[in-house]
């Protein structure tokens, strides 16, 4: 009766463990989506970015440009994160 009663628990066990580890790649996949929705944001922020920058010299709006040229610099940051991000939930995903 003992003998039983430990494999049920240690089958018991196995399936907890099981179930736990099934999990991790179903959250890397939905980090993988999040990450790729994030850079292909970042990307239409860059270009629309540039084409504001591109509009205030057009103006003679250097301020405004700079600014601008700011707001690109953090868009393009954020974007060299987001990939690095992606590459790293892939890579562990594997």
């Amino acid at each position: 009766m003992m003998k039983k009663l430990v494999c049920m628990a240690g089958a018991a066990a196995l399936v907890a463990m099981g179930s736990a580890f099934a999990q991790a790649p179903a959250e890397s996949k939905g980090d993988v989506r999040k990450d790729t929705r994030d850079i292909r944001q970042d990307r239409r922020e860059i270009q629309k970015d540039k084409r504001e920058i591109r509009q205030d010299l057009r103006e003679g709006d250097k301020k405004a440009a700079a600014r601008e040229r700011a707001d690109l610099r953090k868009d393009q940051r954020d974007l060299r994160k987001d990939k690095r991000e992606r590459r790293e939930d892939v890579k562990g995903k594997s």
